[in-house]
């Protein structure tokens, strides 16, 4: 992110003054990326560490092909979420305002089905929290679980109010790098034991079957791998507070706008794109750990068991001096998925209460203020939530599910971004259309295929 709320007069706020020409060369282009990497932040954590893990616990390798389709799939959506961004300079729950059906109270449909979708997520967020407890109460078993939980749930919460997200933020990527390559090594390494991975069990990932037992995981994965239904919804904000919206300056007929609007939507396409690659490369990896060595020993992560169990995946290949560095990426990876949620949370929710009419988003005071409220309010409840249940899997897995249910409302969204409000001059080639128009196809397939093999 270029810069937090906090720093600049108002992010969502475009104006002739904030009008900034897109870079040409590929170097300069480089330094305006972010939002994309931001979003992977997120993702990483309850996503590829726990329930691309556990899925392959559970499943072996036949359901790879859940976890390569669901990364990859679900960036055409995420580039209409961006477009729209920068050619409207409006927040997504704004938007949402504009789409077709019924309103009840004066609030469009998507928004009030939103807002009751995102009452099971704090489950998904809460299991993430108890993660990071668990990790620090293997370090220090002096103290217990539920204190690490409220001294962790203070301290993002702190961060967030304060506004120190963009060191926090960059520090936490810049782990999160290293305990990827760690994991790539981890995988190399593991060809020389055991548990060594070859050609028929990735083949045999490739056959698009379900195994007995593991459609609610699979979902939850499907949900949460790649960038999710809520992810692709950050991703809209992100790209409004690095700037691409107020780059490209507000709307008009010139051809000078169009211009620049078309050279911001190349930067964030290749923000996208990017920050694609790279988490698919890591989840596939986490996948293939988890197949490997957690679904042979029959070691399946669940309760306060969790993050010993995920340690096997590396001692069985490096020995029991992995186990520690793995502790340390993992806190590091799920603590920074806890903050890059609850940055994006507190921005989603403020823009919900103002089209619900329960505060003004555009005066930017009150807005600030919401965002510091909720930047408490959420941390707590995920704490309640966590020393209730106790069950981080279970937590994980259930907001995978109602993430998988929020992904309609996206497409539905994404579907009018493209079509119907989308800049004529800013219109993408047939290619591309084809490209989302399958995309949406398979995922609105998936998400009703297996909500109907749930309920």
């Amino acid at each position: 992110m270029n810069s937090p709320l906090s720093l600049i007069k108002d992010p969502y706020l475009l104006s002739g003054d904030t009008i900034k020409e897109p870079p040409e060369g590929f170097f300069q282009k480089l330094r305006f990326l972010g939002p994309g990497f931001i979003v992977s932040a997120s993702i990483v954590g309850s996503g590829e560490l726990i329930a691309t893990t556990t899925l392959g616990a559970k499943a072996g390798f036949v359901t790879l092909w859940i976890i390569i389709f669901s990364c990859i799939i679900k960036v055409a959506i995420q580039l209409e979420y961006g477009k729209n961004a920068i050619c409207h300079g409006e927040t997504v729950m704004k938007s949402f305002g504009y789409l077709g059906g019924p309103k009840f109270h004066g609030t469009n449909w998507t928004v009030w089905t939103w807002f009751f979708l995102w009452i099971v997520k704090p489950l998904q967020v809460g299991g993430i929290l108890g993660g990071v407890a668990i990790i620090l109460h293997m370090w220090f078993p002096g103290i217990g679980i539920p204190a690490f939980t409220i001294l962790n749930a203070i301290i993002v919460a702190s961060l967030v109010y304060k506004g120190y997200y963009r060191f926090i933020q960059h520090f936490s990527l810049a782990l999160m790098g290293i305990f990827t390559v760690f994991t790539l090594f981890s995988l190399y390494f593991l060809q020389y034991t055991s548990y060594g991975i070859y050609w028929n069990d990735i083949l045999s990932g490739l056959t698009f079957r379900f195994p007995e037992g593991t459609v609610a995981i699979a979902i939850a994965a499907f949900g949460l791998t790649g960038v999710a239904g809520d992810e692709i919804v950050a991703y809209h904000y992100w790209c409004l507070e690095k700037g691409y919206a107020r780059y490209t300056g507000p709307r008009d007929n010139t051809t000078e706008w169009a211009k620049r609007a078309r050279g911001w939507i190349k930067i964030m396409s290749m923000d996208a794109l990017i920050s694609m690659f790279v988490y698919t490369l890591v989840t596939i990896s986490f996948y293939l750990l988890g197949a490997a060595v957690l679904n042979k020993s029959k070691d399946i992560p669940e309760g306060y068991s969790m993050i010993e169990s995920l340690s096997t995946m590396y001692t069985k290949a490096l020995g029991p001096w992995a186990k520690s560095f793995f502790m340390l990426g993992a806190f590091v990876v799920l603590f920074s998925t806890l903050f890059s949620a609850l940055a994006a949370w507190t921005r989603i929710f403020s823009d919900m209460f103002g089209e619900l009419r329960w505060i003004d988003f555009s005066n930017l005071k009150q807005r600030k203020r919401t965002v510091a409220f909720l930047a408490w309010i959420f941390p707590a409840l995920w704490t309640i939530l966590f020393l209730y249940f106790k069950l981080p899997v279970m937590m994980v897995t259930i907001g995978g599910i109602s993430t998988s249910i929020m992904l309609l409302i996206v497409i539905y969204a994404g579907y009018n971004y493209k079509y119907r409000r989308l800049d004529n001059r800013l219109k993408s080639g047939t290619l591309t259309s084809v490209i989302y128009n399958i995309s949406a196809v398979l995922i609105i397939l998936f998400s009703i295929y297996g909500i109907s093999q749930i309920f």
